[in-house]
């Protein structure tokens, strides 16, 4: 009875002793700890017991005990997702938990199944976590709640874990790359932590779309926890020395081999200066001591000579003796000093261009109708005229590496995309920018995407469909904030849209988070302005890109995307107020906007250059009547500047200027080359330099043999004259055109195009002025000898004077500045002390251009490009502060058999058998250093994706005939690359790859990432994939400087890759095109520079018969050039093709500046030199000063008034234009360019021509009157002198 009474309550007390524990746990008597034993063999949770609400998913229950060991079934699920480890053994898990860990962790195994070291970590922390029979011994249930079953479920627990176990298994995955995004894995699995307690409190945090209960990771050593120990199993490092674990390069810097260091630039500095400024300074600094050290000697010679002087004379009788007097007398005459030879070629010249004037002056119509028709047949080439805008085709020479990379690209990928941008930016306020996002913000900018959509061009009426990127046939490719909700503002939940939001920032690869087609949106390209804070919700820009398909230029397909940018640009330009009436703004760019502004830029500006040469125009026209009108001669007889003026004559002259233009671009248009916009804004600019100074140094030579010759024949003066200054124009023109010439043998067509013209231009010019305007000439002055008037010679003026007064006297009446240059420049110029200082400040200016060279940088702004008001200015300054991407960079493999084994291993990374300098392998290294290569982010390799798809553990990749291919093969996929596809195979995947989609089941289709990547030709027997190309990102590129050196840095690890391979490789990048210029600009600088200068100096030196002036003529345009170089320093000019173009027009104008006053001093008139003031006459010069200070006389006042002047006069005008780009390379430049060559020409040649000039030559043109006989026996006591006149003393 007793037994049965017994057996009876037994089971009764067991219940009422499990209802009071049950009481306990419901009433919460454990104080938050439901682990009540923590001991070896025992469970903390187990099973599945319901969920928080419908939605969520099973939930353990809290289970605390003993752990028992599985049925087979389970055995079998559990090895075969957590490993051989767990074949035996009790463990605290059930199948249906098993079941649940599989899935899940399947969805990370696709993700970093690359790496097997991060697979095995990642997998053991899982697996341990809920299966281990010590469960206990480090997970303590914290917190729970009934479920929708009605029992008890684990909201929250904390499970310890070894910081060495942490810390290994963070480092094992933070460098696991997932292909198809380019992005790191841990921007998925992690959330982009950055050490491993945030990766792990990331793993465990409650989330929608992550884990369903709170998981707590605190650090062992932060509590104290009875009786737990934290879990350590074995930690697999990601180069593991055990292969099975260890993971390849690019997910693994460890496992990397190191690459070659990079040899830096030849950049030399002493201290903060380059070595060449350094040097410079000290040669120059140097020189300055020396030539102290040599005045300080020669003035104590002088003064011990003049104390030994003054003994002796006390000793010798005071008396001044006549042959004294006659030795005095003799030296101030200077008898023997004058030139006595001649220059056999002057001497031809001079005969030559005597006898074509003479021809020209007495067949003037002729002549004139002549000249006219050449030009009229010339300019008959207008009708190809064509004006050449694309920047590609201005800034690349065809034949370069880069014009031929990406016409290659362009015909087997498809031209790059073009890509549609907008910024939303909060920075109106006062207080400076602020956050962007809103609810209202983010309800108006799904508004606008949707108006993009919907919205149809006015002219054909296509819509964005029609023309975007659409690589998944299921959606536009737009990267926009809109992508994370679907592209529908219904999924934005106004109460927790900023945590979907961080959500999808964190896991971009989400499937919840992807947009239509299907590529994970990183943060960096829609948000920017948020790393201030950290905070994606402070983020003060919101990026919105649209990607439209791009077509060969001229095509119908490319018409109908620019109709709809065209459309786009009027709907953004709308709501740009709109989001002023927000208080925000709006920045944006469409493909079509960079060449319209461009072209918007030219014609603004093409008002301010036409007044400018207007202003330079009128100034020629009215200075060259200042040849015979003056003051005194207008007051002596008003009616006499209606008859003197040459108006007219400088019109003509302009026209002349006009007509070689045309002519030169009739010509070479006719030849098929292009006019670029620096050839129309800069050619009538250079001719008219060069040619207003010739037409002056004619028409005042002229007047000066009107003076000396008044009796002879119209055509005998006028022969006289261009006798004497033909060979002067001749000296300019062949210098400037050679020099020309020679930049159209560069490849940039720029150059090469402005060259042609610049040469042909002045060519004409030359020899329009040596024949029409002699012609003209002779006809003006038959005008002036039968008293009519300027511009209107039908009329005749009684009154005006036939002769100019004093002519009778042989003599001419100067004007105020050829007397100041005569009386006063001059001879203070050509004075020891000052000769001395203008060497020192000149050589000064020479060492600070040469110190300045290396500041001088390279590149063009595109800012600087557009009017000042344009809406592009904003949009560029948005996209360096906001867009935290640099722009794409495609590695391009071409001519490579893909199919082969060999050449797989060469390309691919992920694989044990890939060589260690693999293309990807060396991109991955190189992004590992992007200080110096500016490369970063992942390599989207299609072959290693493609093999991994390919991986039969990703169950819904590659699925054939219902069932996953490679499951079962033999051999089996593996990471050796052994018996995977070659061949026939390979190209039967390939295909098939190639057009999977990109989701969720499976993230490495090919659809969405590569298909445009390969080239795939099934029919072809050679190579079926001829090209293919792998895709990495530069750093965000924010100057000049880093677009050049990211461009050159591409260049050499394409490089290194092909020569390590033997392949063939090359990078290709959208902006390569506009910066190829400047991997040899420099080089190409100085080339062309170097030449021109070998021209002049062999040029002059042939014509002016002296080896000496040629050399001072040239050293002084190269003074005058560096000069202009390091003003372009000073004044932030950069180098490109436009400045470049400008240094040539520096050569050219700096010898127009030089050569009349050179050949002045070469061949001195002896009329002039005859009135030489006597202290330039018999100095120990050999004659140097007389003929220096001639030929500042003679030509001076031609070259001041007729091209510094003129020059001055127009560029000054450019100062107001509203082009950046028109101030800073044509304002700037030519103001350097007008006011250096000047100073050289007039102040520093003329030292150096009286210091070092070569011997001179007897002028033909100054022989044969009775003045030129008296002047050449210095019998000057004969001839009226103005100097003795006016008691100037010298």
């Amino acid at each position: 009875m007793t037994r049965v009474w017994g057996s009876m309550w037994t089971p009764f007390i067991a219940s009422l002793l499990l209802a009071a524990w049950l009481l306990d746990v419901v009433t919460g008597s454990t104080d938050g700890n439901w682990t009540v034993k923590h001991e070896a063999g025992r469970c903390a949770l187990k099973g599945q017991c319901g969920k928080k609400s419908f939605f969520g998913g099973q939930l353990p229950c809290p289970d605390n005990s003993v752990a028992d060991d599985p049925e087979e079934d389970t055995r079998k699920k559990l090895v075969a997702i957590c490993g051989d480890k767990w074949d035996d053994g009790a463990i605290c898990c059930d199948g249906d938990q098993i079941d649940s860990l599989s899935t899940n962790l399947k969805r990370a195994e696709s993700i970093i199944s690359s790496c097997p070291a991060c697979k095995e970590n990642f997998f053991n922390l899982f697996c341990t976590f809920t299966c281990s029979p010590n469960q206990s011994l480090f997970v303590n249930v914290t917190d729970t709640q009934k479920a929708n079953t009605g029992k008890l479920i684990v909201t929250e627990l904390d499970t310890l874990w070894s910081d060495e176990y942490g810390k290994g298994f963070y480092d094992s995955c933070k460098d696991v790359k997932f292909g198809a995004t380019g992005g790191k894995a841990m921007d998925f699995i992690g959330g982009g932590a950055k050490n491993y307690t945030k990766f792990l409190k990331f793993l465990g945090d409650t989330k929608p779309f992550g884990s369903p209960f709170q998981i707590n990771f605190p650090r062992p050593s932060a509590g104290n926890y009875t009786n737990m120990s934290a879990a350590d199993p074995v930690v697999r490092a990601c180069n593991d020395t055990d292969e099975a674990y260890r993971c390849a390069c690019v997910d693994c810097p460890g496992s990397c081999p190191e690459l070659p260091k990079v040899a830096e630039q030849g950049t030399c500095h002493v201290g903060a200066l380059p070595c060449l400024s350094f040097a410079v300074i000290i040669v120059y600094s140097a020189f300055l001591l020396l030539l102290v050290a040599a005045v300080s000697g020669h003035v104590a010679y002088q003064k011990h000579s003049k104390r030994t002087s003054e003994r002796l004379q006390l000793l010798q009788d005071a008396a001044i003796s006549d042959d004294e007097d006659e030795g005095d007398n003799v030296r101030h005459a200077g008898l023997l000093e004058n030139p006595q030879g001649q220059y056999w070629i002057n001497s031809y010249c001079d005969t030559a261009f005597k006898k074509l004037g003479f021809v020209c002056a007495r067949f003037p119509l002729i002549t004139i109708s002549v000249s006219v028709l050449v030009v009229a047949v010339l300019s008959i080439g207008w009708v190809n005229f064509a004006v050449e805008t694309d920047p590609v085709r201005l800034w690349v020479s065809p034949s370069s590496e880069a014009a031929t990379e990406k016409q290659f690209f362009d015909t087997n990928f498809g031209p790059f995309y073009r890509a549609e941008q907008a910024f939303l930016v909060n920075d109106t306020h006062a207080a400076g920018p602020g956050p962007v996002l809103s609810y209202d913000t983010l309800a108006w900018w799904f508004d606008l995407e949707n108006r993009v959509r919907r919205f149809r061009s006015m002219k054909e009426g296509v819509s964005l469909e029609n023309v975007c990127f659409n690589p998944t046939g299921e959606a536009c490719v737009v990267q926009s904030i809109t992508g994370y909700f679907g592209g529908s503002f219904a999924n934005v939940d106004p109460k927790t849209w900023p945590e979907d939001l961080r959500h999808c920032t964190e896991q971009p690869g989400s499937q919840e988070c992807l947009p239509g087609f299907q590529q994970p949106l990183s943060k960096d390209i829609i948000l920017g302005g948020w790393e201030k804070t950290d905070d994606i919700l402070d983020a003060e820009a919101l990026i919105t890109t649209w990607v439209v398909n791009n077509h060969p230029q001229g095509s119908v397909e490319e018409a109908l995307a620019m109709d709809w940018e065209e459309m786009l640009k009027n709907l953004l330009k709308d709501a740009q107020r709109e989001a002023k009436e927000r208080g925000l703004r709006l920045s944006f760019s469409t493909e079509i906007s960079l060449e319209q502004e461009l072209n918007k830029s030219t014609n603004t500006d093409a008002k301010i250059v036409v007044i400018s040469y207007i202003i330079m125009f009128l100034y020629a026209s009215l200075a060259l009547g200042s040849t015979t009108l003056t003051v005194r001669s207008i007051l002596h007889n008003p009616a006499n500047a209606m008859v003197q003026s040459k108006f007219t004559l400088g019109v003509i002259g302009i026209l002349i200027v006009l007509m070689s233009v045309s002519a030169s671009v009739g010509l070479f248009s006719a030849c098929g080359i292009k006019v670029t916009l620096i050839i129309a804004e800069v050619i009538p600019f250079l001719v008219l330099a060069v040619g207003v100074d010739n037409i002056f140094l004619i028409v005042h030579e002229f007047e000066r043999v009107n003076l000396s010759h008044p009796d002879e024949s119209v055509e005998t003066r006028i022969s006289k004259a261009l006798g004497r200054m033909g060979p002067s124009i001749l000296l300019s023109a062949s210098t400037e055109t050679a020099a020309f010439a020679l930049g159209a043998a560069v490849g940039m067509p720029a150059v090469k195009n402005f060259a042609a013209y610049a040469a042909g231009a002045v060519l004409v010019n030359a020899l329009l002025q040596v024949t029409m305007f002699i012609s003209v000439l002779s006809l003006n002055q038959r005008r002036v000898a039968s008293r009519r008037a300027d511009c209107f010679p039908c009329i005749k003026v009684g009154r005006a004077d036939t002769g100019r007064r004093g002519a009778q006297y042989g003599y001419e009446e100067e004007g105020g500045l050829q007397r100041f240059i005569r009386k006063v420049y001059a001879p203070a110029l050509l004075s020891r002390k000052v000769k001395i200082t203008i060497v020192i400040v000149f050589l000064g200016i020479f060492t600070a251009g040469l110190a300045l060279l290396p500041a001088v940088a390279l590149g063009l702004d595109q800012r600087q490009a557009f009017p000042r008001d344009s809406y592009l200015i904003p949009y560029f300054n948005d996209l360096d502060d906001y867009f935290n991407t640099g722009p794409p960079v495609y590695f391009v493999v071409k001519d490579l058999d893909v199919s082969e084994r060999l050449h797989q291993q060469e390309l691919c990374a992920r694989y044990s058998s890939c060589h260690s300098f693999s293309l990807t392998n060396v991109l991955e290294q190189e992004s590992k250093r992007s200080d110096v290569s500016y490369v970063t982010g992942s390599t989207a390799s299609w072959i290693d994706d493609y093999f991994t798809w390919l991986n039969p553990t990703n169950e819904e990749c590659c699925i054939e005939h219902g069932k996953t291919c490679f499951a079962g093969r033999d051999p089996p996929w593996n990471v050796t690359l052994y018996g995977m596809p070659e061949d026939g195979e390979f190209l039967h995947y390939l295909t098939k790859w190639l057009a999977s989609p990109t989701n969720e089941a499976c993230p490495f289709g090919g659809a969405a990432p590569y298909s445009n990547s390969l080239v795939v030709r099934p029919d072809s027997t050679a190579n079926p994939v001829p090209a293919s190309h792998f895709r990495t990102s530069h750093t965000p590129l924010r100057s000049q400087t880093d677009f050049i050196a990211a461009y050159a840095s591409a260049r050499r690890i394409a490089s290194d890759i092909s020569e390590s391979q033997n392949i063939t490789v090359f990078p290709y990048s959208k902006f390569y095109i506009f910066f190829d210029q400047y991997a040899s600009i420099v080089s190409l600088a100085g080339t062309l520079l170097g030449s021109a200068v070998f021209i002049i100096f062999f040029l002059t030196s042939l014509l002016l018969g002296s080896l000496a002036t040629g050399l001072v003529v040239t050293v002084t345009v190269i003074m005058i050039v560096v000069a202009v170089l390091g003003t372009m320093a000073l004044a932030h000019v950069s180098l490109n093709a436009i400045s470049l173009v400008n240094l040539v027009i520096c050569v050219g104008i700096g010898v127009e500046f030089c050569a009349h006053i050179a050949r002045a001093f070469q061949f001195p008139s002896t009329t002039v030199v005859a009135k030489a003031p006597h202290n330039l006459v018999g100095r120990m010069s050999r004659g140097r000063d007389a003929r220096a200070w001639a030929s500042l006389v003679n030509v001076g006042g031609s070259v001041f008034s007729g091209i510094t002047v003129t020059k001055f006069l127009g560029v000054a005008v450019l100062a107001w234009t509203r082009s950046k780009i028109f101030e800073v390379y044509y304002f700037r430049v030519w103001l350097a360019l007008v006011v250096w060559a000047a100073t050289h020409a007039l102040v520093f040649l003329p030292v150096a021509l009286s210091l070092v000039g070569g011997e001179g030559y007897i002028d033909p043109e100054s022989e044969g009157s009775l003045e030129d006989d008296l002047n050449a026996r210095r019998y000057r006591a004969l001839l009226p002198d103005e100097d003795d006149v006016d008691s100037d003393d010298y």
